[in-house]
């Protein structure tokens, strides 16, 4: 398996550029989620409704998705590989790409874009509920694109770079692992009251999993801003200050250094089911967010995706030549 992994993982992001996620094709992390939801439920009702019975309940959830989401892929590619090592690659190149969110990406940040150009602010704001976790329904225009700006900063990570870099280095079963890890934070890592102590573990290690590859994402990405013609010495200088403005460690590192390419001023404070939570702002508004500035996000995220995709399948034929 480690003789073709660089390969799998070049063929799978082409793959995903060129189809992205068609919604005939079943996805795995939507089996991941509804592991969670079923695992939930049973362990909420076997653990006690305390808050050390629902850390207890949270670790196993943790612990049994990570069982899951790892194993079954190292099952399918050993007996592929088995079987024979072309099987063996379509399926390694076929996990990579669905792992993989460029285009889907590009995609539902374009329907909210598409919306605003109509303009009809009203179905921008449900386009972008799609893909952000905070509440929409009062969100300005300017508000609208932001939200789709930093979203798309975020999952430049957490959707493209952080899987190809656990796919560099320890090919699809480290990828599915770190989706379903990914996967459990998006579901129960929350700090409400029904999530604060449920989901406590599985949001400290998606922190952790996401630890180093938000870090190589923000670089890539400073290097992404110059190869695409974007401000990318004030990337850099917006990186360096406020990458760490954010509750989470990691969040705010693409954040910054797209806030800083664009020029304009990300974040700041917003609601949450229905609570507003005060966020400090990131970037500084060198000029006013404008719709245009999604496909602009859209351009910087193609250019890290490509460039990060290059890095890690050299870092792959390093590992490959070392073992």
């Amino acid at each position: 398996m480690v003789k073709w992994t660089a390969l799998a993982l070049v063929l799978g992001f082409m793959i995903d550029l060129l189809l992205g996620d068609p919604r005939w094709l079943y996805h795995p992390v939507r089996m991941i989620g509804n592991g969670i939801t079923l695992l939930e439920k049973m362990l909420r009702r076997v653990f006690p409704k305390t808050p050390k019975g629902e850390r207890t309940a949270g670790f196993f959830l943790v612990l049994l998705i990570c069982l899951g989401s790892g194993g079954v892929p190292f099952l399918l590619l050993y007996l592929a590989y088995h079987i024979h090592t072309v099987l063996g690659i379509v399926l390694e190149t076929f996990m990579c790409y669905q792992m993989l969110a460029v285009k889907s990406l590009k995609a539902e940040s374009m329907r909210v874009y598409e919306e605003l150009k109509k303009p009809d602010l009203p179905g921008a704001r449900t386009a972008v509920s799609m893909i952000v976790g905070r509440d929409t329904k009062s969100l300005s225009e300017a508000g609208v694109t932001k939200a789709a700006v930093e979203t798309i900063a975020e999952n430049t990570s957490d959707g493209i770079i952080a899987p190809l870099f656990y796919m560099a280095i320890g090919g699809p079963v480290l990828m599915f692992l770190y989706k379903g890890i990914n996967t459990m934070d998006s579901m129960v890592g929350y700090k409400n009251d029904k999530y604060l102590n449920f989901g406590r573990y599985a949001a400290r290690l998606d922190d952790i999993a996401n630890y180093i590859p938000a870090r190589i994402s923000a670089w890539l990405m400073i290097l992404a801003s110059l190869c695409a013609g974007f401000d990318w010495k004030n990337a850099k200088k917006i990186f360096l200050r406020d990458r760490y403005n954010h509750a989470s460690p990691n969040s705010a590192q693409t954040e910054a250094v797209m806030a800083g390419a664009l020029d304009i001023q990300l974040a700041g404070d917003a609601f949450y089911f229905g609570k507003l939570y005060e966020k400090p702002t990131i970037g500084d508004a060198v000029r006013e967010v404008e719709i245009q500035d999604i496909p602009r996000a859209n351009r910087l995220l193609y250019v890290s995706a490509a460039l990060g995709t290059l890095f890690f399948a050299l870092i792959r034929m390093g590992i490959f030549l070392l073992l």
